[in-house]
């Protein structure tokens, strides 16, 4: 399409638009800070399992649990937390995550606020690991934060009442089970709907039987035919939807640029984009991308993924895996970024050992905790 090549114009925008944006800590924070330290950062890590409260189900599978990995960095006797979760698509396990957080050494970092050379070291011990990677860089974000005592949503200059309405997922089930769903999310403005198999009509009638909030479709691939996608998002359009997420195979550019340009809503891409150098390939493809810490890396890769799909004038959504309330506390240090958020991973999980941001009336709220905003409850 024309507009693949406005990609590198502006492109060039991006790095100096992030440099003026200053990300990480640096100085400046009011506080006096040695800039050598002879104490070291000791990674610590645990596997842990979180159950779903229901099965919860998309295009292609279902499951009802998901493993998780716990990490902690620890630095002069304050202790950042991260994890890692691993849903089957993403290839990650505890075995795969435990191997490569081995290889890490924090030891040859004495001073923590040096985020650039220690996130480029974890990128650099291997490729891909991504969720691995980014339980290091949400436990060294939570570190940084608590050590200067500001919430990143503070660090970065964010305005915590430009949080967004989090949706609610309502996986794929029987009426009557998406019935009880939809009923268990009644304080929640928006509800995220997965399609993609046999019943997606009869999924989007039940739900609106019962409520008229607005929706946003998540298809996960599921649709293989780009005429029988359009006239399935011209049928959703008419029946209160925001916008489509992944309607077909992430290897169809072309059929989704096709889509995308006759479209009457929103064509969102997940499984097409994963890291910032994903971003090229689905330029002028899609109308925008959902940005999650596990598919990315991190915080870090998240920031800049938000401010590179903002030079291209692309909607940006920010989502997540079933996790617990550490990463989606993370996610939501970045949420006032965004145009859109699915932050309700912890929310769907009944087994979670961390506190953090919280959902009022349908809208995340953060907190004023220093860090990522969580407190360790088990």
């Amino acid at each position: 399409m024309s507009d693949r090549r406005e990609f590198i114009k502006k492109a060039g925008i991006i790095s100096g638009a992030i440099g003026i944006l200053n990300y990480g800590c640096g100085s400046g924070n009011g506080r006096e800070r040695k800039s050598k330290s002879s104490k070291n950062m000791i990674l610590r890590f645990k596997p842990y399992e979180i159950e779903l409260k229901h099965v919860f189900a998309i295009a292609g599978n279902s499951r009802r649990s998901t493993p998780v990995m716990l990490t902690e960095i620890e630095f002069d006797g304050i202790i950042g937390y991260g994890e890692a979760s691993m849903p089957p698509y993403l290839g990650e396990s505890h075995e795969t995550v435990s191997n490569f957080l081995q290889k890490v050494d924090l030891s040859k970092f004495a001073d923590p606020f040096l985020m650039e050379d220690i996130l480029d070291y974890i990128d650099n011990i291997a490729p891909g690991n991504y969720a691995a990677k980014a339980s290091i860089d949400i436990a060294l974000h939570d570190l940084v934060g608590k050590i200067i005592n500001q919430p990143w949503h503070r660090i970065w200059g964010l305005n915590p009442d430009k949080t967004p309405h989090t949706s609610f997922t309502i996986g794929i089930d029987t009426p009557d089970v998406v019935r009880v769903k939809v009923g268990e999310a009644s304080e929640f403005k928006i509800l995220k709907v997965k399609l993609g198999q046999y019943n997606d009509k009869e999924m989007v009638e039940t739900i609106r039987s019962v409520t008229d909030v607005p929706l946003c479709v998540d298809v996960n691939q599921g649709w293989t035919d780009k005429n029988v996608a359009l006239d399935m998002i011209n049928w959703l359009n008419e029946r209160n939807v925001l916008f489509v997420e992944q309607p077909m195979p992430k290897e169809l550019i072309d059929d989704h640029a096709w889509l995308t340009e006759r479209s009457p809503l929103p064509v969102i891409a997940d499984e097409a984009v994963q890291t910032i150098s994903d971003i090229k390939s689905v330029y002028g493809a899609y109308s925008g991308i959902n940005i999650k810490l596990m598919k990315c890396g991190g915080m870090r890769s998240a920031f800049k993924m938000i401010n590179t799909a903002r030079a291209l004038d692309m909607k940006v959504m920010i989502g997540c895996m079933t996790e617990t309330s550490c990463a989606i506390s993370a996610a939501t240090q970045l949420s006032p970024l965004v145009d859109w958020a699915d932050l309700d991973g912890n929310l769907l999980i009944s087994n979670d050992v961390f506190d953090g941001v919280t959902v009022k009336e349908g809208k995340l709220v953060l907190n004023n905790r220093a860090g990522v905003g969580v407190m360790k409850i088990s």
